[in-house]
């Protein structure tokens, strides 16, 4: 048999053992209360976050869709119109662009000849480095822009590239063999390679 002494020293290593715990419980509890105003903060910046995630890809629709559209209308007589929409594929926010007439979407890629293709590819260009902040420099270099264009289309192409110019105040440096194309430009230079070597002549 223990004696009251035993008994007594054994009492209070219990109630030391107890107290440790309840101490415990207690920090747990603490810890669990911070941690879920720290999920609700992180809930609320995730919703702020959608928020603004959705006006921001609605504004980036109506300026890239109001661009383009705007370029196709001013080269073809039926032109098609740009729809832009935001998707979620693999985690990961992705845009889908596509060509509309008479309520009929389609690829562009396969919407007919490659000149709207041009055309839109063109806007897009100019849509881009409109949004962008700051801007870069106000030079935007083309590589034939119009290369699938009908030659019909060929001078409203070039009327509009042009009053782009004149309105935004950025110069197009353009590589073509376009000649309506050309007769736009404010400055030409004819490069042709002869015994290998360029030779460049401003005309």
């Amino acid at each position: 048999m223990m004696d009251t002494k035993s008994l007594r020293s054994r009492l209070d290593k219990q109630k030391g053992k107890r107290l440790q715990i309840e101490k415990g419980i207690e920090e747990k509890e603490l810890e669990l209360k911070q941690t879920n105003r720290t999920l609700h903060r992180h809930e609320l910046a995730r919703e702020v976050v959608r928020e603004v995630g959705l006006k921001t890809q609605q504004q980036l629709q109506f300026h890239i869709s109001d661009i383009t559209s705007l370029a196709l209308e001013s080269v073809f007589n039926e032109p098609y119109q740009l729809k832009v929409e935001f998707v979620q594929r693999r985690n990961k926010t992705e845009c889908d662009l596509k060509f509309v007439r008479e309520d009929s979407e389609m690829d562009p890629l396969t919407a007919s000849g490659g000149g709207a293709v041009d055309v839109a590819a063109f806007a897009l260009r100019i849509a881009s480095w409109s949004m962008a902040h700051p801007r870069t420099r106000a030079t935007i270099i083309l590589d034939e822009p119009l290369r699938f264009l009908s030659v019909d289309n060929q001078e409203k192409a070039s009327r509009m590239i042009k009053e782009i110019s004149q309105r935004l105040g950025v110069q197009f440096i353009i590589v073509t063999h376009e000649s309506t194309l050309a007769s736009y430009a404010d400055r030409v230079f004819e490069v042709s390679i002869r015994k290998g070597k360029s030779k460049v002549i401003a005309t």
